[in-house]
């Protein structure tokens, strides 16, 4: 159903890979809502995903972009405004990745190269496209950033290792930035904080299906869909939220602000 909550404003997505990625679903939610946008992955992401056959359903155009290079980032942020027709009204920050999670690294056996790796991937990007836009002067007064975030950055999940300290700095660039985009352009800059959900990165995680049945019982409505997160980052890009920026959301259906469930303690009674 269209509101044409997004009527007339124009975007970039980060991070659609396949029908599965919450990006993939905001883009669809967009575009229904009357939105215009660029789609944009690393190159080597999109030669492992479908976001043509996205693209073509958007009627959105492609142009890669590597979220760690400034080079490529003002290239997709100058050629967005072009193709576009003007500046922009929201960008979606859905990028993560951990060298040492994919290979099996624990934490406290962590390959400091890779480290790096992920801070400049997952957090340090969305720094870069922030000063990017900024330098640029890219987007509209009243603008709207979201960044996709997750509570292992305030509490210990044990196997999200060191992506939790990137979602940590994720959340305090959020904060940080946001002020001076705020004072200076009236930009507003947020993160969602999901609820687990099956995507390609999500699932790399060890014990991933196990800890969202986990997640799902200990939550009062049970576990936020990728769609219904596509939803929120729609209203987080509408002027419906004009006022609400430097925040950490969760959306989780409850799992935030619950101890403990009857449902888990069920389980050990």
């Amino acid at each position: 159903m269209s509101n044409n909550l997004l009527k007339g404003k124009r975007g970039i997505i980060f991070g659609a890979l396949n029908d599965q990625s919450i990006a993939w679903k905001v883009a669809e939610q967009a575009h229904a809502q009357g939105a215009t946008f660029t789609l944009t992955n690393a190159p080597i992401a999109m030669r492992m995903g479908e976001i043509q056959k996205l693209a073509d359903d958007c009627n959105a155009e492609i142009i890669p972009a590597d979220a760690t290079s400034v080079e490529d980032l003002e290239n997709l942020i100058s050629k967005s405004v072009e193709v576009l027709g003007g500046k922009i009204d929201f960008i979606l920050h859905s990028i993560g990745m951990s060298p040492n999670v994919r290979k099996g690294k624990p934490y406290d056996g962590t390959n400091y190269d890779w480290y790096q790796k992920t801070m400049d991937v997952s957090a340090i990007s969305l720094h870069k496209v922030l000063q990017t836009a900024k330098n640029l002067d890219a987007i509209n007064e009243w603008g709207s950033v979201v960044a996709l975030t997750y509570i292992a950055a305030q509490r210990i999940f044990p196997d999200y290792n060191d992506m939790a300290d990137a979602k940590s700095l994720l959340e305090s660039i959020t904060r940080s930035f946001g002020y001076h985009y705020g004072v200076e352009k009236k930009v507003r800059i947020n993160t969602i904080s999901q609820s687990p959900t099956v995507t390609t990165a999500g699932s790399g995680v060890k014990g991933f299906d196990a800890f969202i049945s986990y997640a799902e019982d200990m939550s009062p409505l049970g576990n936020a869909s990728a769609l219904d997160c596509a939803n929120y980052c729609i209203t987080m890009f509408s002027d419906l939220t004009k006022y609400v920026t430097m925040q950490n959301l969760f959306h989780d259906g409850g799992f935030s602000n619950t101890g403990v469930s009857r449902k888990v303690m069920e389980k050990f009674m």
